[in-house]
């Protein structure tokens, strides 16, 4: 129940996180588990750094120093960010530096409704669920119904099934359903073919419009994408790729020349010209090698229904003419009124 809320004392049922030199590892705080025999035994997770026996978590403080029977470690409470780094794989991840661009430009805030499609190992599901709550929900859909089935499993135990709805759908066919039309603040991408699910993503937003981000490897993708928002009325796309890159922090020293010998050498008084001393900084250099390409993320704004411009194009490739709905003031009366333009 640790990812529902901040606490001090680890309680049975917990997910901790062991940290072990650099070294990070996902436990639940269970008394007893299932061998592969299916018979009940004591829960002992085994470390490079020796033994630990789970039940002595039990009651103790985050924060903690753990005796191994090697060495030792620390407990830590879990946040999306070192869940990310722990959790178990049953698909590729998105990793912190792209999850914090995407909550940031979905605009989200406590109270939001967002919609997610690719569930996969739940990695962004946790930071959607943090930055939403308490008042907010996750509607997150998955086409494979074992990982949809694990996923809320998985929320369950965490404490957060409250903020989170997960759902076995292919939504590129079946949409988001007609439960969710019309009410989602935010909607997010990881699939395939992001631009097949741009129509069902206009359906769910709510009348006021929202914000979309699809997250793609392949720049054809992007361009598909793009093409789509805009005959759907999107506003403000735009593609960015995000790459991590850290200052390594050190001390460097160097040799430093005394120059006053400038002004008293001459062929008849030569002055030694070796460095006369050393000097220590410390300097920032730049990584050896960069973080490789992860993904494009595609970022759009839906406008409120009322100002939306769509062009959707027919199989022949040529714009047909659609309903076009702006607000416009009247020079007579001053008064605002709504004109058609069926053009």
């Amino acid at each position: 129940m640790s990812f529902k809320c901040y606490k001090d004392k680890i309680d049975e049922g917990d997910t901790v996180i062991l940290y072990l030199s650099n070294n990070l590892h996902a436990i639940e705080v269970q008394t007893e588990i299932k061998n592969k025999k299916g018979e009940m035994v004591e829960n002992v997770f085994q470390t490079t750094f020796g033994a630990l026996k789970v039940k002595n978590l039990i009651g103790i403080e985050y924060g903690s120093r753990v005796e191994l029977s090697k060495g030792w470690g620390h407990v830590i409470q879990p946040t999306p960010e070192l869940w990310s780094l722990t959790l178990p794989h049953r698909t590729q991840i998105i990793y912190t530096p792209d999850i914090s661009m995407i909550l940031l430009q979905l605009d989200l805030v406590p109270g939001a409704i967002v919609i997610e499609a690719g569930t996969g190992s739940g990695s962004l599901t946790h930071a959607l669920i943090r930055r939403v709550r308490p008042n907010g929900h996750v509607y997150t859909f998955d086409f494979h119904d074992h990982r949809a089935k694990l996923a809320r499993e998985e929320f369950e135990s965490h404490g957060i099934a409250d903020f989170v709805t997960a759902q076995h759908r292919d939504v590129l066919e079946q949409g988001f359903g007609a439960d969710l039309s019309g009410k989602a603040d935010a909607v997010f991408l990881d699939l395939p073919k992001p631009w097949d699910g741009v129509p069902h993503a206009v359906d769910a937003f709510k009348q006021e419009g929202g914000r979309f981000c699809s997250f793609s490897p392949c720049i054809e993708q992007v361009q598909r994408t793009c093409e789509t928002l805009e005959q759907h009325g999107f506003q403000d796309i735009s593609t960015m790729e995000v790459l991590q890159t850290e200052l390594k922090v050190s001390r460097r020293t160097v040799s430093v020349r005394d120059l006053s010998f400038l002004k008293h050498k001459s062929v008849d008084n030569p002055v030694e010209e070796k460095p006369s001393s050393d000097k220590s900084y410390v300097v920032g250099a730049w990584p050896a090698s960069t973080p490789g390409h992860t993904g494009y993320l595609t970022v759009a704004t839906l406008p409120p229904a009322f100002l939306r411009k769509a062009t959707v194009k027919p199989e022949n490739g040529k714009s047909a003419p659609t309903e076009v709905i702006e607000l416009k003031s009247d020079s007579e009366s001053g008064e605002d009124k709504l004109v058609v333009d069926e053009g």
